[in-house]
């Protein structure tokens, strides 16, 4: 089995550290529900809350499962979703 250097990041070997975390802009996001398409791991879900806008927005769970791979924020229409690695 393969080990895994700190700070990199992988896909394929259990117990790594995933290095993705994912902010969405709740005020920017309308609810369009495509990143929660795209996003492999699905950690992205639309809200039960209303915005401001009148919106439900999208949220991330299980930041810890994130692999960074940023899908969501590519796809999102509204630019709403940043993805740090």
């Amino acid at each position: 089995m393969a080990h895994c250097v700190a700070g990199e990041r992988h896909r394929d070997h259990e117990g790594c550290s995933k290095m993705g975390r994912i902010e969405i802009d709740e005020l920017r996001c309308k609810g369009c529900g495509i990143c929660t398409i795209a996003c492999p791991k699905k950690l992205i879900t639309l809200c039960d809350k209303v915005n401001i806008q009148g919106y439900t927005p999208a949220q991330a769970s299980s930041q810890e499962l994130c692999t960074g791979c940023a899908l969501c924020a590519e796809i999102c229409p509204d630019v709403a979703i940043k993805v740090f690695k």
